[in-house]
């Protein structure tokens, strides 16, 4: 008799569990136990800062969702094999779900993005912050519409810094015939060529073997990433040059935001603003703890001598002209304005 019962209870899950599934095929609506289940990829380590974000964002969804929505994060750009550029084009497709990069990698599809990478436009952080979080910062993410892509927001990076083997850059002078590495992207190229330096692109995947070669002399990146990628092994210099701002962009295909339920939308979105503010919080504090990190790993820190930060911004935005016509005359006067009444 107990068999019987128990054949009876699998016999009528299973009826009821099918019954869901066509009801959801024939209405579209999904039964209540069904999960959204998403996967979200960064480019460093998990314990890296974008690590920790997108860790924090898919709790928090976890959270706000009571479990409907679920983001699975994948570190080290296991899923896009470590090409930032072929990265973007997947989430455009749609065969990644969601990313995280630097806006700066986005700006080779979207030029308009080097606006937040005009060097040295931005004085503070509270600058840069209300910058991405205000009117310019919510237009950037609108552009990414045209190529598939909902852009959920903007979270800081600590400014970017110059590390060099053995040369230490506290003139403007310094920079003469300096081999640095930098992204593919030509804004950076040319504010290190009107410096008198010897820019040259390359995949970041690459970098760590080329200071080891000394094929490159530096490279330039906020504090975290010489940090979290063991620089300190091939560079002896840490020049705080903070020369441009950055920012990591959390995007979504519009093919996996349409994935998400209309009911549940919301609330990922409130994971997103939540995220943001509490890491940038922790960026901004970490980042002279990173700084003495680096110190006691053996890197020297420089800063520029009296009067030579002056020299150096004064060549840098003369190349603002320049990018003009990628970014758009009136939304490059937008920035400067902005941040002018910031």
């Amino acid at each position: 008799m107990k068999n019987t019962l128990n054949i009876t209870r699998r016999t009528i899950l299973r009826v009821a569990l099918l019954g869901a599934v066509a009801f959801a095929c024939i209405t579209g609506v999904q039964p209540a136990f069904a999960k959204t289940s998403l996967m979200l990829a960064v480019p460093d380590p998990i314990e890296s800062s974008v690590g920790r974000a997108a860790t924090r964002f898919a709790q928090l969804v976890d959270q706000k969702t009571d479990g409907q929505v679920q983001f699975q994060v994948f570190a080290d750009g296991v899923l896009f094999g470590r090409d930032q550029n072929s990265a973007v084009n997947q989430l455009g497709a749609g065969a990644l779900d969601g990313l995280i990069l630097a806006s700066s990698v986005y700006a080779s599809f979207e030029p308009k993005m080097n606006a937040i990478s005009l060097p040295y436009l931005f004085a503070n952080y509270d600058q840069l912050k209300a910058y991405l979080d205000g009117a310019p910062g919510q237009e950037l993410l609108a552009s990414l519409e045209r190529m598939n892509i909902k852009g959920m927001g903007f979270f800081l990076r600590t400014f970017r810094d110059v590390t060099t083997r053995d040369r230490a850059i506290t003139k403007a002078s310094d920079f003469k015939g300096l081999t640095l590495r930098t992204p593919n992207n030509l804004l950076f190229v040319k504010l290190f060529q009107a410096l008198g330096a010897n820019p040259t692109p390359m995949a970041f995947s690459e970098v760590y073997s080329a200071l080891q070669l000394q094929v490159i002399e530096g490279q330039e990146n906020p504090v975290e990433v010489p940090y979290n990628n063991k620089f300190s092994e091939v560079q002896g210099q840490l020049n705080m040059t903070q020369h441009i701002a950055d920012s990591f962009l959390l995007g979504l295909s519009s093919k996996a935001w349409g994935r998400i339920p209309a009911e549940y939308q919301g609330a990922v979105m409130d994971a997103v603003s939540q995220m943001i503010k509490e890491h940038d919080a922790q960026e901004i504090q970490q980042e002279q703890e990173i700084v003495e990190k680096l110190q006691q790993q053996g890197m020297q820190v420089n800063h520029f001598a009296d009067g030579e930060l002056e020299k150096v911004q004064k060549i840098a935005r003369g190349i603002y002209g320049e990018f003009e016509d990628q970014i758009g005359a009136d939304f490059t006067k937008e920035s400067i304005d902005f941040v002018n009444a910031h």
